[in-house]
């Protein structure tokens, strides 16, 4: 691939964005900002659950991606949402990317009219103007992946989703990416199973990584890739990592799937 993937989903982003500040000011955000009242701390949820040893789920709505292709046909955001919510999900993770994941902004603010979880907005942020964008639909988290913006813009995404009171994952995929992530000290840090270069995804990333973020502050996720319960109880077996971003194999076993059990005696 001469070309990866995740450059390709980024470009398209910059253009989208670009477009968007033409019509939409910062202050046009902020006011919607203030006028919603559906805010839930990300990170302060899933914080107790890890003091009360609990396990935490961030189940992730999307109708396709670059690696799955078209996941779900029917795509209902909120139909989804419920039906996680009623299998005790921590928090839910909505992919609002247009272009590759078909996802759309107002899937955050539908399910927030209706559930009462914290969302993360699952995008691609390459620009502190996005932040207030995602926030002003009602998204209580957003994603900075390491590997796709310089330290600098990092830093920027980072120091604005502090100022605007939104919890941050910072994503990683490599050991240098790791190190660099250390330095966000208020932020979840998620160790993706996947690479978004090439999508091939290999659950021993988490296992590799572990042991450089292991004394981060914040709380550790293990991203992409979990099929199974037991998986899942291995992985917090060897790492004690006690969060996990899981999608793909949700969605294609919506109604009995095995790994919510976890949630439901929720005794690691």
């Amino acid at each position: 691939m001469s070309e990866n993937t995740l450059k390709k989903i980024i470009d398209k982003k910059i253009g989208r964005i670009n477009k968007l500040k033409k019509i939409i000011t910062i202050e046009d955000l902020k006011k919607k900002i203030a006028e919603n009242k559906s805010y839930i701390n990300f990170k302060e949820k899933i914080e107790k659950n890890i003091q009360s040893n609990k396990i935490s789920i961030i189940a992730e709505i999307k109708k396709a991606s670059p690696s799955a292709g078209i996941i779900i046909n029917e795509y209902d955001p909120l139909k989804i949402a419920e039906i996680y919510n009623s299998n005790d999900a921590t928090c839910l993770s909505v992919l609002t990317e247009e272009d590759f994941f078909f996802g759309d902004l107002k899937h955050i603010s539908q399910i927030k009219s209706k559930i009462k979880l914290p969302i993360l907005c699952k995008d691609f942020f390459i620009d502190p103007f996005q932040i207030h964008l995602a926030k002003s639909f009602g998204a209580d988290a957003i994603l900075i992946i390491i590997a796709g913006v310089n330290d600098k813009l990092a830093d920027q995404l980072y120091e604005e989703a502090i100022k605007l009171n939104i919890s941050v994952i910072v994503e990683v995929h490599t050991e240098e990416e790791a190190k660099k992530a250390l330095r966000f000290n208020q932020a979840l840090i998620g160790i993706n199973n996947r690479n978004l270069k090439t999508l091939k995804t290999e659950i021993s990333t988490t296992y590799e990584l572990h042991d450089v973020l292991k004394n981060h502050a914040g709380p550790l996720i293990s991203e992409s890739g979990i099929k199974t319960k037991e998986e899942l109880l291995e992985i917090h077996e060897k790492t004690k990592i006690k969060t996990y971003l899981i999608g793909e194999s949700l969605l294609k076993n919506l109604d009995k799937n095995s790994i919510f059990s976890v949630l439901k005696s929720n005794k690691p």
